[in-house]
């Protein structure tokens, strides 16, 4: 899958790495709801440090389309909030 991280670029992460994201992104998700800032900042670090240890980075060059599109990392709780589908920024 080719995953967005807006203002960085894009990656190519293996479907085999798509259940150790939900789980991160499920911290994300349980921040936001809670509003805690402390943890939101956290997990979403923690989240967009897996996905680019996780992922091959793609030419700046490349057009693929993105399968997943994660916030910047300078990124408000409010911000993700807006983001945030029934099932997190990670579908599954």
């Amino acid at each position: 899958m080719i995953v967005r991280i807006l203002g960085e670029g894009q990656l190519r992460v293996g479907d085999d790495k798509l259940d150790s994201l939900n789980v991160l992104d499920k911290a994300v998700e349980s921040a936001v709801e809670s509003g805690d800032e402390a943890a939101f900042a956290t997990a979403l670090a923690t989240l967009l440090d897996a996905v680019r240890a996780s992922g091959t980075p793609l030419a700046d060059e490349s057009l693929e389309d993105s399968d997943l599109i994660l916030p910047p990392s300078d990124a408000t709780i409010d911000e993700v909030r807006e983001l945030l589908a029934d099932d997190g920024l990670i579908p599954g």
